[in-house]
């Protein structure tokens, strides 16, 4: 939470963090109802005293600014205040008013300014049929004017313009549109970056609740099948050995005070993401108390390591912890035999574990079914690692995992019997 509101309300520029300017894309600067008065003002003063300055270096040659003018250039500049609304409404009109203004013999000057800026915004919000349509309407007006309608139009004594006027005009509107065209581009792959950014920040977000969710499952899992078999232990004892009853009772309160703890650290840090976990996330080095836990339950197990123990990266520490825990608690669940043999081996940037049991399965589901299983694939598969869980030849059920280690951290591994 504290990222995504320092990455929304950190200093630089927009389109430091992928945002394009608002004056390049011409998007609204607020809500998207507000008009864009500043701009269009600006743009009002511009066309206003431009034209006036143009129209006395065109005495001569066009008919003078009266009222009308004014009129015209007035309108083709306030119907940009919709450029953002209607963009399509606001190309049209600016380029009807200039054509009126044009063929009532009125001077060239910044009138095409504001066919520019509607044509632009048209472009940049993704009305490029609109756009074309209402620039080449003002070309191709300007041609007939200039080459064929001038005997009609105002003023009464003007001449043909020369062909290669019509070549400084096409090449105005190609600017405009390619201007446009390389702003509407530009806007697009802002999109798609943002697009992209949102994308990712879900995932990471799906990711870690997956996470939590796993953590959840193996603590709970684990848990509560320690404590559901001390339970029945202490049921069937309760009147005929009492000590033995206590001794199932002081299991199951230290089996769920140390779940609640594990449960506490997770949801910890689901409440403030981000923050360091206050204790340390469980590895290979606390087995011995998963083998307590199941000697607790009943269970007798065995564990032989293999190899030289390198330094393991917490990642796979955990990984490792949380599938030996899972396949021991499938075990107790789903298995008839009260023995296991856990063997870790630690070889050339591998991690290797393999958990045995000698079976029958008690319910049909040997190993456990579900989210266990899912959950130990998971894991394995989120650091590039394997895993495997299938019947033994000769009864019983093997989980097989295979974890990878950063170059340098692997031992030989030394020969076993």
């Amino acid at each position: 939470m504290e990222e995504q509101r320092s990455h929304a309300s950190g200093g630089g520029p927009p389109w430091a963090h992928g945002e394009p300017p608002r004056w390049l894309t011409g998007a609204p600067g607020g809500s998207a109802a507000r008009l864009p008065w500043p701009s269009t003002i600006l743009l009002g003063a511009v066309v206003m005293i431009g034209s006036t300055i143009a129209a006395r270096g065109q005495l001569d040659e066009r008919a003078p600014l009266d009222l009308f003018a004014r009129l015209l250039l007035l309108l083709a500049v306030a119907v940009l205040l919709l450029r953002h609304r209607h963009p399509v409404a606001a190309a049209f009109g600016s380029s009807a008013a200039a054509m009126i203004y044009l063929a009532a013999g009125y001077p060239y000057g910044p009138v095409f300014l504001a066919v520019a800026v509607g044509c632009f915004s048209a472009v940049v919000s993704g009305h490029r049929r609109a756009a074309w349509s209402a620039v080449g309407m003002v070309w191709l007006g300007h041609v007939l004017m200039v080459h064929w309608l001038y005997r009609w139009l105002p003023p009464s004594d003007d001449h043909g313009a020369p062909w290669g006027q019509e070549l400084g005009i096409a090449a105005w509107v190609v600017a405009i549109v390619a201007a446009a065209e390389f702003v509407r581009v530009r806007r697009e792959q802002w999109a798609d970056r943002r697009a992209e950014r949102e994308a990712a920040e879900q995932r990471r977000a799906d990711e870690e609740r997956l996470r939590m969710a796993r953590e959840l499952h193996d603590v709970l899992a684990h848990s509560i099948s320690v404590i559901n078999v001390q339970s029945s232990v202490g049921l069937a004892l309760l009147d005929s050995d009492p000590e033995q009853a206590r001794a199932a009772l002081t299991t199951i309160k230290a089996a769920s005070k140390e779940a609640l703890g594990e449960v506490r650290q997770v949801l910890a840090t689901l409440r403030t993401p981000g923050d360091a976990p206050r204790a340390p996330a469980p590895g290979l080095d606390r087995l011995p108390e998963l083998v307590e836990q199941a000697a607790s339950a009943g269970l007798t197990v065995t564990v032989e390591t293999d190899g030289v123990r390198p330094s393991v990266p917490p990642g796979a520490d955990l990984a490792a912890f949380r599938i030996v825990q899972e396949a021991l608690t499938n075990v107790v669940r789903h298995s008839g035999s009260r023995t296991a043999r856990v063997r870790i081996g630690y070889g050339p940037g591998r991690l290797r574990l393999r958990i045995d049991d000698e079976g029958p399965a008690t319910d049909g589901e040997a190993g456990g079914s579900g989210n266990g299983l899912a959950g130990m694939r998971e894991r394995a598969a989120g650091l590039g690692g394997t895993i495997e869980a299938g019947p033994r030849t000769g009864g019983g059920f093997r989980v097989r995992a295979e974890l990878p280690l950063p170059s340098g951290t692997g031992a030989h591994q030394e020969e076993t019997p």
